[in-house]
């Protein structure tokens, strides 16, 4: 994936822009994301921090215990609330963008999903072949991101 994806919170006081190819998309069945998303999941697709630029306004951020006993530093927008990207308490270099807050996610797939232990149970996972599936937060996230690189290559 080459094209530079653009995004941004509701009522456009931030816009982002991502210029370098994500590195994993899924989505994520948990209550928390149930909560910031209003909606059944929420979709995390991962970026290396050095590809996200903020172009207008700036994030607010908080941070939140996770389940995995890890702090999650959310980044949202002061006006508005949208939640844009989680960034890991661990300096990974790598964000966690809220799928919904791209322009167009229309050409993406998510290639598994976490945490369907507490999914909706009206969600039907009728999934595609070769899709991740855990019952909780898996306890390596490699198997996504080649699962991303090779459907994306087949592209």
């Amino acid at each position: 994936m080459s094209e530079i994806l653009e995004g941004g919170c509701q009522c456009g006081a931030i816009r982002y822009r991502v210029t370098g190819a994500p590195l994993t998309l899924y989505a994520c069945h948990c209550t928390e994301c149930q909560k910031q998303s209003a909606s059944a999941f929420g979709l995390s697709l991962w970026v290396e921090r050095s590809d996200l630029e903020i172009v207008t306004g700036e994030p607010h951020h908080w941070e939140r215990l996770a389940d995995s006993g890890n702090t999650t530093r959310c980044a949202f927008c002061p006006d508005c609330g949208s939640r844009l990207y989680h960034a890991p308490s661990d300096d990974s270099g790598i964000y966690s963008l809220k799928g919904g807050s791209l322009d167009d996610i229309s050409s993406l797939t998510p290639v598994g999903h976490i945490w369907v232990r507490s999914k909706q149970p009206w969600v039907d996972l009728a999934c595609l072949p070769g899709d991740l599936i855990f019952e909780t937060e898996p306890p390596d996230f490699e198997p996504f991101k080649r699962r991303w690189k090779a459907a994306s290559e087949s592209d």
